[in-house]
């Protein structure tokens, strides 16, 4: 298609079609309202409206509580923070123990490896001197000597005696570090608002933290917490976990509103364990970690060890930010706009089915929708005198009309025009201008030709016959010549049409002509199908042209298909 500028300036809208119906249109009010209603509670419900930005952090603790146990083989031993949170602190996190297994006195030196971790020999032969795998103690020295009473194992350099105590304390020996209480220091920063906050809050005192402790109904916001109510909160016992370990979340939430009239920023808390407890059981169990204390005594370097079981806490902060932005506020209308084609897609569904009759859905769809076929794939309509029926076929390139496959049947609708003139007709006896009856059949007529009157035609669009199996022609028939031929009834159906009509006097047969085969595509085929062009069969277009013939001798064919039109007054089969 060639561009032309003047293009740019057109408009193009959408076709409606609007139906006076109260039933329809207080649904369609209806809908649109639940609609809008919906959309409103999801905007102020979800924020719609907001930017948001996430949240950047920082996060320090400090752990206070003293506890005093009597630990076996040791005795009485005081442990403050230094002793139980001073082991390990890692970023967002700190540990604190609550169970110990103590080996003391031991020195490096050289002694029987644990069977369980070493290897059971017979001689030295069985043991490979310098040899150390990531389950035993020390390094062999290649010498097998005596464990127990019924064992030996390969000696190994290490620090002796070694730790042989499997199992930890029940109960743990540090259960009272669940009255331990750690202070949580939250700082939060959201950069695309350039808002500052902590989760010690402006209005909170020293006097107030001195004595908070956070509550979940009664003191929520308190950054103080007791790790038995930390516990306690996971859904966990803090006398079965201090046992063998474990490890604990402490999750920090921030849903801020930075808007002016609904600003709100405050930390919600939650808790829960991390680690799991049930398919751990018999597989590394817990969580504990290994440090010692050193000493010189008699100018020999001694230490006794610590197996330390304890409890580590993750402290993990989520949370975001909304202030009220314009774009996303347009953002979100226009994306829920097409929420309202609901309402349509319901009611056109609606009136197709039985909740209507058929003949309101059916003058709904006809008004609605409108079909447009491709030109290139043009349909015309044939009617054969043997068949009560109409064809519809496209229209053929190489194979004859007349052979052509229907792609649909219809019932023939009688037309208007030719229902008129037929009562005249019939009322009427044969007068002047009634054409003789002829029985005249072509010399030589072409094989598609059932009827022995058509013509030979050069294209295949022209090539149709009135029949579909051998047999007598239309044309013969008693109607044809008093219907289509009879020049009174040709002139009348003129002036019906156009009572003011002039017949021209330089080709005063072309109008008539032209009536005539109008009249036998009302009297044949009645109203064609939508989209369909009717074509008159060659032997009564040969007719036709016989009584009334053109001055100059020339006609037209079938034109092409950008021309063909039902109501071209061209020199045509159709």
């Amino acid at each position: 298609m060639p561009c032309n500028l003047s293009d740019i300036c057109e408009y193009e809208t959408n076709k409606l079609v609007r139906i006076q119906s109260v039933r329809l249109g207080s649904l369609k009010w209806t809908l649109n309202g639940v609609i809008l209603m919906f959309i409103c509670i999801m905007m102020f419900w979800n924020k719609e409206y907001q930017e948001y930005d996430l949240v950047v952090s920082s996060v320090t603790t400090k752990v206070k509580g003293v506890a005093l146990t009597n630990v076996p083989e040791v005795g009485e031993m005081l442990w403050d923070v230094v002793d139980h949170s001073g082991i390990s602190q890692d970023k967002n996190s700190f540990f604190v123990v609550t169970n110990v297994l103590v080996t003391k006195k031991q020195k490096q030196g050289k002694c029987p490896e644990e069977p369980l971790y070493g290897k059971v020999c017979r001689t030295d032969k069985d043991c490979e001197k310098g040899v150390w795998d990531q389950r035993s103690h020390g390094v062999q020295t290649g010498t097998c000597v005596k464990y127990d009473q019924t064992r030996k194992t390969c000696e190994v350099s290490a620090w002796c005696p070694i730790e042989n105590k499997k199992k930890p304390h029940r109960p743990a020996l540090l259960a009272s570090a669940e009255n331990f209480t750690v202070l949580i220091k939250n700082n939060i920063r959201f950069p695309a608002f350039g808002y500052i906050r902590r989760n010690i809050l402006p209005e909170m005192t020293d006097t107030y933290l001195k004595r908070c402790t956070f509550n979940r109904l009664t003191d929520p916001f308190c950054p103080i917490f007791r790790l038995g109510d930390i516990v306690q909160e996971a859904k966990e016992n803090f006398s079965d976990l201090a046992v063998e370990g474990g490890v604990i979340g402490i999750q920090i939430k921030w849903d801020c509103d930075l808007d002016r009239l609904f600003h709100r920023c405050l930390p919600t808390y939650s808790f829960r364990r991390l680690d799991e407890k049930e398919s751990n059981r018999t597989l590394y169990p817990g969580l504990n970690l290994r440090f010692a204390k050193y000493y010189r005594e008699n100018g020999v370097d001694e230490r006794t060890l610590f197996k330390a079981f304890g409890i580590r806490f993750d402290v993990m902060v989520f949370g975001k930010a909304g202030k009220f932005s314009i774009i996303q506020l347009v953002i979100y209308i226009g994306s829920t706009l097409s929420y309202y084609a609901l309402t349509t897609v319901f009611i056109d569904w609606l009136i197709t089915t039985s909740c209507y009759s058929q003949e309101a859905r059916q003058n709904y769809s006809e008004r609605k929708f409108e079909s447009v076929r491709d030109r290139k794939q043009c349909l015309l309509c044939v009617s054969f005198v043997d068949e009560d029926h109409v064809r519809v076929v496209k229209r053929p390139r190489k194979k004859r009309l007349q052979e052509a496959k229907p792609i649909s049947l219809h019932p023939r609708m009688d037309g208007v025009l030719s229902m008129r003139v037929l009562g005249g007709v019939v009322q009427s006896p044969p007068g002047r201008g009634t054409t003789e009856l002829r029985e005249v059949a072509e010399a030589d007529p072409p094989t598609w030709c059932l009827c022995g009157r058509c013509p030979p035609r050069s294209t295949p669009q022209e090539q149709l016959c009135c029949r579909r199996a051998r047999g007598k022609c239309i044309t013969a028939s008693a109607l044809f010549p008093r219907l289509l031929l009879s020049r009174p009834v040709l002139e009348t159906a003129l002036l019906y049409r156009e009572p003011l009509l002039d017949l021209p006097k330089g080709d005063p047969a072309r109008p008539l002509r032209h009536c005539a085969y109008r009249l036998y595509i009302d009297w044949r085929i009645g109203v064609p199908p939508a989209g369909a062009y009717p074509v008159i069969p060659s032997c009564c277009v040969q007719r036709i042209r016989e009584q009334y013939p053109s001055q100059d001798g020339c006609y037209r064919g079938l034109p092409p298909i950008s021309s063909l039109s039902c109501n071209s007054s061209a020199e045509t089969n159709v």
